[in-house]
């Protein structure tokens, strides 16, 4: 059974998915000398252009696959209402695939990815590692599909279009408001599992910590309410000098407002409290949040305005594509 598919008609060729689906559907607007290279790989491979195939030429099948962390997450789901907004107006297709902490699964997610024969990838996930950045590259430069990270960054490399706020920077001006604010007992309340973007604002705190010689307190705790709760009641008792925290999910801020005010602590005459993403949790808790604003569904279109440019053929000069954040001061700060 013939086994050949368009991704290793690419490969071989050495040139796009689009390209491909060209030299099949509209030969003429394919350069005779890439025409015919294409042409000889197909009757080398023996591969057999499916239904799928041939829409891609017509751009009416074009589909994005989508790797998220979690859909339930509040930030998720206003970045895929971005790309969902611009994946419209374009007629593109939407596949949503999440993953989870098992890098074996993932491995096996990505070989689906490539299995469902999508045009690009917008990659959401939290965590990217060597072994996942590897293997990303490996699917653009391999199989030639383009791939956008979003939110999300692996500072090491600027091979992959990347979307995201300057974290660390986020992080230094947030905890210098807090110093700022005379502030001197300053916790940052972090995730337990690594993530990058947590590391870069783990920097900007410990940076400006540093300079205005105050002793950092880092807390590592659960993104899962249920379990951080727990956490804050035991970890912040009632002798426990706290004057300031920095959280980095809206989610974990409020469950620790929560907590301390359970104890008593008043938020923000005790304690001023921030976020790091200014989801539907900042509005809806009381006192409601102060926090980073995060343009999640800004970063949503414009992963995939970059992603579509890619898709056409067209080369994103900017690696490294850095929005604007801003801080948004509510009740839970002075």
């Amino acid at each position: 059974m013939n086994k050949a598919t368009i991704y290793n008609v690419a490969y071989a060729a050495n040139v796009s998915l689009a390209t491909v689906s060209r030299t099949l559907n509209n030969p003429q607007k394919v350069k005779p000398e890439t025409r015919d290279r294409v042409l000889r790989v197909i009757k080398e491979l023996g591969y057999k252009p499916n239904a799928f195939a041939k829409g891609l030429a017509s751009k009416k099948s074009t589909t994005v696959a989508v790797l998220v962390p979690d859909m339930s997450r509040a930030s998720v789901a206003e970045m895929l209402n971005g790309i969902a907004a611009v994946s419209h107006k374009y007629s593109y297709s939407l596949l949503v695939f999440v993953m989870n902490d098992d890098n074996q699964e993932e491995a096996e997610i990505l070989k689906d990815v490539v299995a469902s024969q999508v045009d690009g990838i917008l990659y959401l996930n939290d965590e990217i590692n060597e072994n996942q950045y590897s293997m990303l590259n490996v699917i653009q430069d391999e199989y030639k599909v383009p791939i956008v990270l979003a939110n999300t960054l692996y500072p090491y490399d600027n091979k992959l279009v990347t979307v995201c706020i300057d974290y660390f920077k986020a992080a230094y001006e947030l905890t210098t408001h807090l110093i700022n604010e005379g502030r001197k007992n300053i916790f940052l309340l972090t995730t337990a599992r690594k993530y990058m973007v947590n590391d870069l604002k783990e920097e900007g705190y410990l940076k400006a910590m540093k300079e205005a010689h105050l002793s950092p307190n880092i807390v590592r705790t659960s993104g899962d309410i249920a379990v951080n709760t727990v956490h804050f009641n035991e970890l912040f008792k009632e002798k426990t000098l706290v004057d300031g925290v920095i959280a980095v999910r809206d989610s974990i801020a409020v469950s620790f407002i929560n907590s301390m005010i359970e104890k008593g602590r008043k938020i923000p005459e005790d304690i001023s409290v921030y976020g790091f993403q200014n989801t539907k949790y900042a509005s809806l808790s009381r006192p409601k949040l102060s926090c980073v604003d995060i343009p999640v569904a800004e970063i949503g279109q414009k992963a995939m305005e970059l992603l579509k440019r890619e898709i056409d053929g067209e080369v994103n000069e900017i690696k490294f594509n850095v929005l604007p954040h801003n801080i948004v001061k509510r009740q839970s700060s002075k």
